[in-house]
């Protein structure tokens, strides 16, 4: 594919306080975007902005929240002028087991992951039409299979990747490219927070080859910034996930039968596993549901 310079386009990142939305903004800022960074800790995220090469801002706001989504992308086109990029990166984990899960917590990450998702298209899509941008949807190798201990987060990624797959369907003939970007464990404070807990780190560790490592951040990112200058349809932060997608019809059912084995040899332990949302990013989402000031 063709690719695209990021001098002078505006790049909007959800999520962009830590991780894969700080560092994937301060790549976009090098190669000459304008970004604005979306979140819900606004001393974070002044931190990131001011560290930014060129011209940024930041918007205090709750991707589920449509009203106030709304306003940030008006206030993006009003700052800068357009909207040519956006990624909607915010995201949220719990774990443990489905039956014992914390409902508030598992409610929280499908409303975060996928309606917030939505929720960022639907305020920024009139703009990106304007310019005939691209939206890139952050999914994961949750999307691709599913894993036991990990309900919200499978079903989340899973329903993202299927609506961003519809949407590009939607509004391709409108000039607007979707692609769809997918990351494995990757070295991030929700990946970082989730190994905290000693069950949750050994399932993974038992998990086969190349699935079970953790992966640095900046190549990941590295491979996203290439995707969004080609306006990929797919994007692979780590290269081996390219190859999952010729194989994931028949994960399910392999991951249903090992998946038993490894439950029953790790059941005695399963009562202390933490249910609520995991790394700094689940405890600042945490502390806006709490109404507490970040």
């Amino acid at each position: 594919m063709t690719k695209v310079s990021l001098e002078g386009q505006v790049a909007v990142v959800t999520g962009a306080a830590r991780g894969v939305g700080e560092l994937l903004a301060r790549k976009l800022s090098a190669r000459g975007a304008k970004v604005a960074l979306v979140g819900l800790e606004p001393d974070a995220l002044k931190q990131v902005s001011d560290r930014l090469h060129g011209e940024s801002g930041f918007w205090h706001a709750d991707v589920t929240d449509h009203e106030a989504m709304a306003q940030v992308a008006a206030e993006v086109k009003e700052r800068f002028g357009k909207v040519d990029i956006v990624v909607a990166n915010a995201g949220v984990a719990n774990g443990g087991p489905f039956v014992e899960s914390d409902p508030v917590a598992w409610r929280r990450v499908i409303e975060v992951n996928l309606i917030g998702s939505a929720v960022t298209a639907r305020a920024f899509l009139p703009v990106l039409m304007e310019s005939r941008g691209y939206l890139l949807q952050i999914a994961s190798l949750a999307a691709i299979t599913p894993a036991p201990m990990m309900t919200a987060y499978c079903a989340s990624k899973s329903g993202v990747e299927a609506y961003a797959h519809s949407l590009r369907a939607e509004v391709g003939h409108k000039g607007v490219r979707v692609g769809v970007g997918y990351l494995s464990w990757t070295d991030t404070d929700m990946v970082r927070g989730a190994d905290q807990d000693e069950v949750m780190r050994e399932l993974r560790q038992r998990l086969p080859w190349p699935s079970n490592k953790t992966y640095p951040l900046g190549p990941a990112v590295d491979r996203i910034v290439a995707g969004i200058e080609r306006r990929a349809g797919h994007v692979y932060a780590q290269w081996w996930l390219r190859g999952m997608q010729g194989v994931r019809g028949y994960l399910p059912g392999v991951i249903g039968a090992v998946g038993q084995r490894e439950m029953r040899r790790f059941e005695p332990r399963l009562k202390g596993v933490g249910t609520g949302l995991v790394g700094a990013g689940g405890a600042a989402d945490e502390q806006r549901q709490q109404g507490i000031s970040p």
